[in-house]
């Protein structure tokens, strides 16, 4: 079965929606944007579309041309006081400490669950692609208990945060990624996560009938955005996502289901 992971964003929306109209505390949402080339802006146009459905108040703050890991802290730092929750948009350009610039977003606003300085199981909210594909399980009445599960990458956006959520709903988790394991783990698994932006290099010889694929694997291929997995592994597949249209959308929906949960902690202090 191929998801549509727009249907399920939509889903996601409308909820946030119906809560929206039960509390008109204002929420706002900080993002520091460094690098200015089309698809950074792409990103976020999305999530700007997104915050204006939901009457989220979206506060950004582009930084200079050429500029410093301390222009970002400083942007962090302004909005950190004003805001709900703050995304730096990634990449950011190879001058700035990445990880410097990461930590400085206080754990009460990291809408992305992206902090390197917090361990996974103490941030408060779980990244948005690990939120979406628990979000996914879960509308397919999938529980991952036991179930053998291979993820592919061990990024801090989609690998790290796959694993260990999987892991915390009972599955057997296995990571691999260039330096350790084997893709003859795929052959076995009950469930595959794929995140290495390696186009299409996951076939069907490689998995077994009736796995759950989620692929979140992003990359440029012939000037398209394809995933990790050949299409052509759907039809081997129990639950196969897209990409585009697969677990993206409900990840976007995943950032803003964080952010009214922070919101809401962030209230009660």
């Amino acid at each position: 079965m191929t998801i549509d992971g727009r249907a399920i964003a939509e889903r996601v929306y409308q909820e946030l929606i119906a809560e929206r109209a039960t509390d008109s505390r204002p929420i706002s949402l900080g993002i520091v944007v460094a690098s200015h080339d089309p698809v950074i802006e792409s990103f976020v146009k999305i999530k700007s579309h997104a915050a204006a459905r939901l009457g989220v108040e979206i506060r950004r703050i582009d930084l200079l041309h050429e500029p410093t890991t301390a222009d970002a802290l400083a942007a962090i730092e302004r909005l950190a006081p004003e805001v709900d929750g703050i995304i730096v948009q990634l990449p950011l350009p190879v001058a700035l400490d990445t990880e410097t610039i990461l930590a400085a977003i206080p754990p009460y606003l990291d809408v992305d669950g992206i902090n390197p300085a917090i361990a996974e199981h103490d941030r408060l909210v779980r990244a948005p692609v690990a939120g979406a594909i628990e979000e996914l399980l879960k509308e397919h009445t999938i529980d991952p208990k036991g179930m053998r599960a291979v993820v592919v990458g061990a990024g801090r956006l989609v690998g790290v945060p796959a694993a260990h959520m999987l892991a915390s709903l009972g599955a057997e988790v296995s990571v691999v990624t260039l330096e350790s394991g084997s893709l003859d783990e795929l052959h076995n698994a009950d469930i595959v996560v794929l995140g290495a932006g390696n186009p299409g290099f996951v076939k069907p010889e490689m998995i077994k009938r009736g796995v759950v694929l989620i692929d979140a694997g992003t990359s440029e291929s012939s000037g398209k955005v394809v995933g990790d997995a050949d299409p052509a592994c759907a039809e081997k597949c129990t639950i196969f996502t897209p990409v585009p249209g697969g677990v993206g959308p409900i990840a976007v929906a995943m950032i803003f289901k964080n952010l009214f949960i922070l919101a809401q902690q962030n209230k009660r202090l």
